[in-house]
Formats: structure tokens, sequence, C-alpha cells
């Protein structure tokens, strides 16, 4: 298997201009992050998105209602919303372990498969793992069986990520994504590690100032041109320019996706404030609006500890809120649960 750098001649006229519009729509994203009052509200939300469509991409289907009521649950049932929750946990604490340390090392990649995987972490010992096409059941990559191989191989990758600048970074996230796939280091979660990965080296690259940016989506819906490629590449190193721009393509459809849903959210949340304001004068506070973009499900208990009232007043809150259908509320179990439709609608979009 190729090591990095490639040496192969990517200052090709078609890779910058692809280059050029993927530097473009992710300099507007960039932007629009800055002037977010409270960007922790989004990117909690894109995070949580790009959590239900990395794990799709490996079968695990699930929905929106599933995964929160697995998260505010008294009883949760584990299974498919519970990988996906793991996945956002997984983001979280790779964004922080490279913040913490400043570079990307294949122990964080480990951590963070760790946390998807709970009972499948650690490089791979045994032979026997391929890469198929669900569709077709074509195996579309042998990657290294040897243990010893593949830790050389991350080790070089290691090296690549920190060290080298030869070309932009989105170029460099394109090169270290195919290779890391094609290690396919652990038994379970490559895939999804690896999506995390591409996010964290932008961030690490200062290309985006948080972890917003993810091509899951895109992936999913070429899945079957991405298989195409990774079998191109790994059969012959030469033909890694397609896949580079198969990947710029999806940063620029990415990006403008991601910043027209950020646009949408933003102006729900002034909408909201507004309608609140006029509506319920005596309730409105905006730690509330607040709340409930964050939380999109909420419950009495999160409510009144978010806010600091008592569960009477939480009580009296959040119905009056229904009343005015800022919120709908539904029975789980024991527990009533409320959600703010509105902002489910724009993320399912």
């Amino acid at each position: 298997m190729n090591k990095l750098p490639f040496y192969v001649d990517l200052n090709k006229l078609d890779i910058l201009k692809e280059l050029n519009t993927a530097n473009h729509y992710m300099g507007e994203l960039k932007g629009i992050l800055k002037l977010l009052p409270n960007p922790g509200i989004v990117l909690s939300l894109i995070n949580l998105s790009e959590s239900k469509d990395s794990s799709a991409i490996e079968n695990i289907i699930t929905t929106y209602d599933e995964i929160f009521k697995e998260i505010v649950s008294k009883t949760p049932l584990g299974g498919k919303p519970k990988e996906v929750i793991n996945y956002k946990s997984a983001i979280d604490h790779g964004f922080l372990l490279m913040r913490q340390k400043g570079f990307i090392s294949t122990n964080v990649l480990e951590e963070i498969q760790n946390v998807i995987e709970p009972n499948k972490g650690g490089i791979r010992k045994l032979p026997g793992t391929v890469i198929i096409n669900d569709k077709t059941n074509e195996v579309v990559h042998t990657p290294p069986q040897n243990e010893t191989e593949i830790r050389e191989l991350m080790h070089n990758l290691e090296l690549f990520i920190n060290q080298n600048d030869e070309y932009d970074p989105l170029i460099q996230m394109a090169l270290i994504h195919f290779q890391f796939e094609s290690i396919h280091p652990f038994y379970d979660g490559n895939g999804r590690t690896g999506r995390i990965l591409n996010v964290l080296y932008l961030v690490l690259k200062e290309k985006i100032s948080e972890p917003v940016l993810y091509l899951s989506k895109y992936i999913m819906e070429n899945k079957e041109q991405y298989y195409v490629l990774l079998k191109k590449c790994n059969e012959d190193i030469a033909n890694i320019k397609d896949f580079v721009l198969y990947i710029l393509k999806g940063i620029s459809e990415t990006s403008k996706n991601t910043t027209n849903l950020i646009l949408r959210i933003n102006q729900s949340i002034e909408l909201t404030k507004e309608m609140m304001k006029k509506r319920l004068p005596d309730v409105y506070r905006y730690e509330i609006v607040e709340h409930l973009f964050s939380y999109m499900y909420t419950k009495n208990e999160f409510f009144r500890e978010n806010l600091n009232i008592s569960r009477a007043t939480a009580t009296k809150y959040l119905k009056l809120l229904e009343k005015e259908g800022f919120i709908v509320s539904e029975q789980l179990g024991k527990e009533v649960i409320y959600k703010n439709v509105q902002l489910l609608n724009l993320i399912k979009e």
C-alpha cells in the first residue's frame, strides 16, 4: 500500500478551479459562524445531524424522534439511537483532545473510535477485514492485514497530518481521508472516525473555527461514486486526482447547505424571540428561547435546572409555551416531554 506523500502532481487546472470554489463557500460558512450570537446552539444541532447522517452510511438508521427520546428518557433503550449519541460524544471528545494537544495523533483517533464503538476499540490485530460495497457486496478494497504494517502506515499518516503542508488544507484533507479509509485501522467505526478526522483537520489548519463542516450527507448521496473512486485509487494512486475532485465538490456543496441551514435556524430563533415577546411578555426570557433551540426536546427537569426555576414555575411556563404553539407535548412512559417542532422540521429538511 502506498505511503504519503503520493508524489502525484495535483496542481491541475480543474483541481485548482474546484479548490477556489470550495474555499469561497467555506469562507462564507466561517464568516456566518462569527456573526452568530450563540454559535453553540447551531453547532450542537449540526453535530447531532451529522451523527445521524454519518451513522446512516454504516446502515445505522434511526430518526430524530428516537434519538431525542433516548437522550431525555429516564429508561433509555440503547440500540441504534445510542450509537448515534455515541458518535456525537466522539466528535466532542475528539475536538477537546485536539484543542488540548494541538495535533492529531493515532492515539487521538483510537480514543475517538473507542467512544464510537466502546467494545471494539484498538488497532486491528487479526486478519480478515475488507471494505465491501454494501449494495453490490463487491470487495472494494482489501486493507493491510498485519498489525505492524497498519501501525507503520498510521505513523506515516500521523506525520503527514501534522507536518506536511504541500497543498491547500482542503486538498490535504482529501488525501488524508483516502489514506485513513484505505488503511482501515479498526475492526469497526473506521468510516465514522474518518469523517470526524476530516473536520478536526480543517479546524487544526484553521480553515474553520469550529467542527461544523461534515461530508456525511454528501457521501451518503454519492456513495456509489465513493466506492468506485476508492477502488480506482487503490489500484493506481495516479487516480487520486479524481478522489480529490470528488471531495472538493463535497466541501462546496456541504458548505453551501450548512450556511443555509445556519441562516434558517438563526431566523427561526429571532422569529421565536419576537413572537414570545408579543404573546408571552411576562414569561419571555432569551434563556428560554436558547433552551428550546439547544435541546429541541426537553422536559420539566431539564427546563427548571437550565433556567434555575422551581418545578411549579417550570410547569406553568411549559403549559403556556405549549398553549401558544412554541412546543408540543408528548407522553414518554411516565414522563411528559416537549419538542420544538419548528426546529425539528428545519433539521429534517
